[in-house]
């Protein structure tokens, strides 16, 4: 399933972002941020696994919102006066990071944040991460066959950045051969990619 971001441009192809039992906990929870403790509520997942797209989507949908990208890289005392502020006003915050464990030094933060409803993008499954390579093949018009994104998708590392990056790498092999994506195509992107699940299925 494909969800549809209306405030990027129509022709734009990050405009949509797959759904799936990794993510949509969390923008079923990003849909109600009247629910939030303090109306705050942080989000947490892996590089390229659609956070910076979820956090464009909630502010088109909540204007008064405030949304801090990246937030682990914002001077702390940034954030705090950014956590008052919101609260003053009454609207939500939402702040974005990485997956690696988040340490805030700051107390007066610290324990501000501690009481934030905390979401996160887990790792893809292999329906979702199928659903990841057919986005990106789309994305570069490139037809992968009939079979590609299943067989692809049991044979990757469970990553969001590994679905980009295989069909990245078929599409560079596909060009190189001037060759419509194949069989033999699809394993030798696996090979230049040296996956270590490869052996998940015979």
């Amino acid at each position: 399933m494909q969800l549809a971001l209306p405030l990027l441009d129509a022709g734009e192809d990050a405009s949509r972002i797959v759904l799936g039992a990794a993510n949509t906990a969390a923008v079923q929870a990003l849909a109600k941020p009247s629910a939030w403790p303090f109306g705050t509520a942080i989000l947490a997942g892996p590089p390229r696994s659609g956070k910076s797209l979820l956090g464009r989507w909630f502010a088109a949908r909540h204007p008064a919102a405030e949304v801090v990208d990246e937030a682990e890289h914002v001077p702390e005392v940034d954030l705090f006066h950014i956590w008052n502020r919101v609260q003053e006003r009454g609207h939500p915050l939402l702040l974005i990071t990485g997956d690696e464990v988040w340490q805030v030094s700051l107390a007066d933060l610290r324990s501000r944040l501690a009481s934030a409803l905390h979401l996160a993008v887990e790792l893809p499954d292999d329906a979702m991460l199928a659903s990841l390579i057919d986005l990106h093949a789309e994305r570069r018009r490139l037809v992968l066959g009939e079979g590609a994104a299943t067989y692809l998708a049991a044979r990757i590392r469970r990553s969001y950045a590994a679905a980009e990056t295989v069909v990245a790498e078929i599409d560079r092999l596909s060009l190189q051969r001037k060759l419509a994506p194949t069989r033999a195509i699809w394993r030798e992107a696996l090979e230049a990619l040296e996956q270590p699940e490869q052996s998940r299925l015979c």
